[in-house]
């Protein structure tokens, strides 16, 4: 936000005449006061922001900053985060309801049901929603017309962990257990059908590798996976993983155990190979929907959207230090080869 300093000073004005159309006017009467031209202030709005992890993503706000939303200016965000403990979720829900902010957006699934069950009037932007079919929970009416007051991007995450599941097979032909790192196994065995799927058709054994989300044990999970005896890992999707993905991959490291990652940042910063979408495109998607909306767009009425890019990372350093080839079909398909 422009500031405007004004500063105060002595104005030694003599009262002279001047002639203009023949009417005599003096100086002091030529000087329009500055307060007249001051223009009304811009109405600002308020933005809730409800998550598993951290506050408002710098990506997220720049993404804004683009559209024109300037917090401090036009716009303020009411920042809740339930650091893990998803029990809390629907509590801070309507701690921003209560809080009559314009919009919500929730990010991940709990904090996006713990919303829409909070609110049906305040608009709610989804992002990161890797649930199963929204349809079929209610969510939404439909993708097209979602109905109600909510819209926003579905990650398809049950099927990008499915074909990052498939890389990990093309990268490690020789495994034939992998395990899979998520927060709850529960919820992984009835939301991820697609990659018990292509483990089944794979002739691929699936070891599910848990971690709380409140405080997760990264150690506790490497030991099991090392008790298991799993020759790869799949990361599952989670704002949380990627929170802590310098600790999951000096953990892979030091075990020696291929992994596949969902964003590209990962392999970027040691990772074996990542797919998926970046934070940048996801946030810039959920910033148009939010911008629409605050100029007056019905969330029911907008699309619900699926991600716009994946990014395919490889890293060959890291290939090597595990004894791979990546295969050569895969290196042509990667976006990005680090080396």
């Amino acid at each position: 936000m422009n500031k405007r300093c004004l500063q105060s000073r002595r104005l030694g004005v003599r009262r002279r005449s001047v002639l203009v159309g023949g009417v005599a006017l003096t100086a002091g009467a030529l000087i329009v006061p500055r307060f007249t031209l001051a223009q009304p202030a811009e109405r600002v709005r308020r933005i809730g922001w409800l998550s598993d992890t951290a506050g408002v993503r710098p990506t997220f706000s720049a993404a804004l900053r683009d559209l024109g939303w300037v917090e401090g200016r036009n716009i303020s965000f009411e920042t809740r985060n339930n650091q893990g403990q998803r029990e809390r979720s629907p509590e801070l829900a309507k701690e921003l309801v209560a809080a009559r902010v314009d919009v919500i957006v929730a990010v991940a699934p709990i904090a996006i049901r713990a919303a829409v069950q909070a609110t049906s009037e305040i608009p709610i932007v989804m992002a990161w929603w890797g649930g199963p079919d929204l349809v079929e929970s209610a969510v939404i009416a439909s993708y097209a017309r979602p109905g109600g007051n909510v819209t926003g991007v579905d990650m398809l995450v049950s099927e990008l962990d499915a074909k990052r599941l498939d890389l990990l097979r093309q990268v490690v032909p020789r495994a034939t257990k992998i395990a899979v790192l998520v927060h709850s196994p529960q919820i992984f065995e009835q939301e991820r059908t697609a990659v018990r799927e292509v483990a089944r058709k794979s002739g691929l054994t699936l070891e599910i590798v848990g971690t709380t989300p409140s405080s997760p044990d990264y150690d506790a999970a490497f030991e099991a996976l090392a008790r298991s005896q799993c020759q790869a890992l799949q990361v599952a999707t989670s704002p949380i993983f990627e929170r802590d993905r310098k600790q999951i991959i000096e953990r892979a490291a030091r075990a020696r155990v291929p992994a596949i990652y969902a964003a590209a940042a990962n392999a970027q910063e040691g990772g074996l190979i990542a797919y998926g979408t970046t934070a940048v495109e996801l946030d810039r998607q959920v910033a148009r929907q939010l911008d629409r909306i605050l100029r007056g767009a019905k969330p029911g009425d907008m699309p619900v959207e699926q991600p716009s890019r994946y990014v395919m990372a490889i890293n060959l350093s890291t290939a090597r230090t595990l004894g791979l080839v990546i295969p050569q079909a895969l290196l042509l398909q990667a976006d990005q080869v680090i080396d």
